[in-house]
């Protein structure tokens, strides 16, 4: 890397992000510029440009990418029904590709000659920031603090924090890592990277517990147009909008969680807690609909694609070949998948009441046990044997050979 005069740091304000600001200034001897994205994490965002001055930020942009997240990342996800290792909505994961985007906007905006993140040399995060930086500018300089200093844990960084007078959100109260934006929140680290101990009831931020939620269901109806969820109960709301709607309904519920062992990319098992309530009834709903509208070929093909479409996402290959590729095949899967699914929501639970549409490909005449006369049942006959041709034949192969 050569002479670096202008970095672009990835701000949030937390322990991490807040030390590297400060090293990267002392260590670069560098003009650094905050860059604090709003995906909807709830925080006071100004007092955050403001920590980033005072711990001697140039500049500081603040950006609400909330309306930008969720449609075109949040939503792309739904439409492909990914989810990482069967568990995992990725909250995080479809996050950072986007943050990693508007870093390399304001850098050339600024001229600047890197970009920094606040990612550790464990994590995959370090992944989806660098692989988007490249993709997008493949001369950027990239400083990756974690991979760089001396500093070995989070302890360190208290320390360099407290005699640089920064103020850390990190207590011995909360000692685990968390991130939040309007899709879910996670949790990892400190307490947590046991995996026999339950998650303490006080850390989860968007659900209540299962056991507190109330003790009468909750039903409503959500529409989607081509995979897209836009109307709740007949009102059309903006993608930001439905998705804090959803959190809210589904958070009293106690719907959302997840605690799971997952693979890393760099092949680390790490333990995460999640959060995703509006997200988990979206993904139920959003199959209603499909069981409905999708032919059934269709359906099972763009089943095997979903697992990779899922690791691509996780991996970070959002700006790859591969991923505008499946985008595309998604795209076309989801031409037909309108219509309304109607959910019961019920202490943790979501389960689908109801589900209609105008494509519907469901004919009750074919379906029905009853009698009818569009079906004619003797046809399976032949289907049968057609079938079970290339068995009978590897069976009476079998006992020609002796076997």
């Amino acid at each position: 890397m050569g002479d670096i005069r202008k970095i672009i740091l990835a701000y949030s304000g937390g322990l991490d992000t807040s030390v590297i600001l400060r090293w990267l200034i002392e260590q670069y001897k560098a003009e650094v510029i905050a860059f604090v994205a709003d995906l909807g994490q709830g925080e006071d965002l100004e007092e955050i440009k403001e920590k980033a001055i005072k711990t001697g930020a140039s500049k500081v942009y603040v950006e609400d990418l909330k309306d930008e997240f969720v449609r075109d990342f949040v939503f792309t996800a739904l439409r492909a029904n990914a989810v990482y290792e069967g568990m995992y909505l990725m909250g995080t994961s479809l996050g950072r590709p986007l943050i990693a985007k508007k870093q390399i906007e304001i850098a050339k905006k600024e001229n600047a000659d890197a970009v920094s993140h606040g990612a550790t040399g464990k994590g995959n995060d370090q992944v989806r920031f660098e692989l988007t930086y490249y993709a997008l500018n493949p001369a950027i300089g990239v400083i990756a603090p974690w991979r760089e200093w001396d500093f070995k844990s989070r302890k360190d960084l208290m320390t360099y924090a407290k005699s640089h007078g920064i103020p850390v959100p990190v207590t011995k109260e909360k000692p685990y890592s968390c991130d939040r934006n309007l899709f879910h929140t996670s949790y990892e680290g400190g307490i947590l990277e046991d995996p026999w101990a339950e998650p303490p009831e006080n850390m989860f931020e968007m659900t209540v517990s299962p056991d507190k939620a109330p003790n009468e269901p909750t039903y409503i109806d959500i529409d989607f147009e081509k995979g897209v969820p836009v109307r709740i109960d007949g009102e059309e709301l903006s993608p930001v909008e439905l998705l804090h709607k959803l959190n809210k309904i589904a958070g009293k519920n106690g719907v959302g969680r997840v605690d799971m062992v997952e693979n890393r990319f760099v092949g680390i098992k790490s333990r995460g807690v999640y959060e995703t309530p509006g997200g988990t009834i979206l993904h139920a709903a959003h199959r209603a609909v499909e069981s409905l509208t999708m032919d059934r070929e269709v359906m099972h093909l763009r089943d095997m694609l979903t697992p990779k479409f899922s690791e691509l996402i996780y991996y970070g290959f959002w700006y790859s070949p591969e991923m505008e590729m499946l985008k595309a095949a998604i795209n076309e899967s989801q031409k037909n998948v309108s219509g309304t699914a109607r959910m019961k929501i019920y202490k943790g639970t979501v389960s689908v009441a109801g589900r209609r549409s105008p494509f519907s490909l469901y004919q009750k005449d074919l379906a029905t046990f009853e009698e009818e006369k569009v079906y004619n049942q003797k046809d399976a006959t032949g289907f049968i044997r057609i079938n079970a041709l290339r068995l009978s034949i590897k069976k009476l192969l079998e006992k020609v050979k002796g076997k």
